[in-house]
């Protein structure tokens, strides 16, 4: 099992409380895929309300 960096746990955390203002423990306990997912939609939503075209996810592995 591939363990994942914890300052890449901890980048994809604070992007998401950032944005949608959720707490400490409930971003703990998603599993990464879903977190992953919620930094990619938004991500989209930022570059569809800023007219930007899409682009790579920072967030990809």
């Amino acid at each position: 099992m591939k363990r994942y960096p914890i300052d890449k746990l901890y980048e994809e955390m604070e992007f998401i409380a950032y944005y949608n203002h959720w707490d400490y423990e409930t971003l703990m306990n998603m599993e990464h895929r879903e977190r992953a997912k919620w930094c990619q939609q938004i991500s989209k939503i930022n570059q569809n309300i800023n007219g930007e075209k899409e682009k790579k996810n920072i967030f990809d592995i």
